[in-house]
């Protein structure tokens, strides 16, 4: 075989096997140029206000990454969550950031890019409660927040459920005693412990073990590749675990993320 023909074999296999590439117009965005992202802005670590009052958080710290990465400008949209769905659906953002557990349920309805993040359900309580497993909500009065897994769970456990729009509130009514548990997820209840000084613990045993997802609307599988792509390298190269360790004290990435189901 001829030098040329090596050449040749070589560039087409770097063509078979290179990680595409995107031009703007071919992200499928509602905005070329832009990344707009859903968040809530209260929910910490995940999205919330520095003291400065600029947004920071997981979520934000993460996407603003995945923007960078790809030529955009990150432009995250405050949104409840009780509507981030509708508003994916309805072309108010590209995707949604907001901490979201991937379900078979919602898989149904939108396109997760790869898990991001590993975290699960854990029971908060004061650090002097008899409360010592999941087993010991029953007939208690448990909180959790409004439209989230976590009430869903405290039914199926017993607990006589409180719904908060807030996890501050949740966590103060807590230290108050005005509920005996909550149930939230590991990795902002351990932020939230931390900077709270609030007579709080988490106990051992997890009531879920879950990975979130950046959710996308259906039918746009170049923008999906290309966060997937982002989050890839990012991880790979240490930038997640530096953007993330700052805020949580370790990685939360997934060692075997779900992976982005085809539309």
């Amino acid at each position: 075989m001829t030098l040329k023909a090596l050449a040749l074999g070589a560039v087409l296999a770097l063509q078979t096997f290179a990680p595409a590439a995107w031009a703007a117009d071919e992200l499928e965005l509602l905005v070329p140029g832009q990344l707009s992202a859903a968040t809530e802005g209260t929910y910490p670590p995940f999205s919330m206000r520095a003291p400065d009052g600029e947004l920071d958080g997981l979520e934000i710290r993460v996407m603003g990454e995945v923007a960078k990465r790809l030529n955009l400008e990150y432009v995250p949209v405050l949104v409840k969550w009780e509507s981030v769905l509708i508003g994916l659906e309805a072309d108010q953002y590209d995707v949604i950031s907001v901490a979201m557990d991937i379900t078979e349920e919602r898989q149904q309805k939108v396109t997760f890019a790869d898990g991001w993040l590993e975290s699960g359900g854990r029971v908060v309580v004061r650090t002097d409660s008899d409360i010592a497993a999941p087993a010991d909500l029953k007939g208690r009065p448990v909180g959790g927040l409004v439209a989230s897994n976590w009430t869903k769970i405290a039914e199926e456990l017993g607990g006589e459920v409180k719904a908060y729009k807030a996890e501050s509130d949740a966590m103060q009514d807590l230290a108050n005693g005005n509920v005996d548990a909550i149930i939230t997820d590991a990795v902002a209840a351990g932020y939230a412990i931390k900077n709270s000084n609030l007579p709080l613990k988490m106990l051992d045993e997890p009531v879920s073990t879950i990975q979130k997802g950046f959710a996308i609307k259906k039918g746009k599988p170049h923008l999906t590749a290309a966060i997937n792509k982002a989050l890839g390298e990012m991880i790979a190269d240490g930038t997640y675990a530096k953007l993330t360790s700052e805020l949580v004290g370790y990685s939360p990435a997934p060692a075997d993320p779900i992976r982005s189901l085809a539309d």
